[in-house]
């Protein structure tokens, strides 16, 4: 007989990596969920967490969904032949009618494709990625100066 899986945390979703530059640097319009297409050492390293955000980002090319600039640490546990490579541009896998949507935002509105979130979700790797326009560097300061109003406020507050 089968031993029983455990319960994953918060209804199987674990949430890998999160590009936090993203939210700093861009205005996130709206999400979109897509798949990725990855081979056997990329899906270990990013169970294990060893996957980095920060510089990716998604382009649209040839009727297909890129990530670029993702880097995936190759897996400890592998034989140098069989390992990956860490910066490859990786496929996302999105609906159709989702990709023309993505082109239609992109091209005519001007904005960027920012991956947000890795998660695992039901054991496969998944992609949150953010419809974002540019934020100028006074938008920048302007958040920064009402993140530091809204904790002062709250330290004030806690302090009664």
């Amino acid at each position: 007989m089968a031993k029983a899986k455990a319960p994953a945390a918060s209804g199987g979703e674990k949430v890998v990596a999160t590009n936090r530059k993203a939210y700093h640097d861009y205005h996130i319009e709206e999400e979109l969920e897509a798949g990725i297409a990855l081979t056997g050492t990329e899906i270990k390293s990013i169970r294990a967490g060893r996957v980095n955000l920060r510089d990716a980002y998604a382009r649209i090319e040839n009727g297909e969904l890129w990530l670029i600039g993702m880097h995936i640490s190759p897996y400890e546990h592998a034989g140098g032949y069989f390992q990956h490579d860490p910066d490859r541009p990786r496929k996302l896998l999105v609906h159709r009618n989702e990709l023309n949507y993505l082109r239609n935002r992109v091209e005519a509105k001007g904005y960027t494709l920012v991956p947000l979130r890795l998660v695992l979700r039901k054991g496969l790797a998944k992609v949150d990625i953010g419809v974002a326009r540019g934020k100028k560097t006074y938008d920048k300061r302007e958040a920064m100066a009402e993140r530091d109003a809204r904790r002062e406020m709250e330290r004030a507050l806690r302090q009664r």
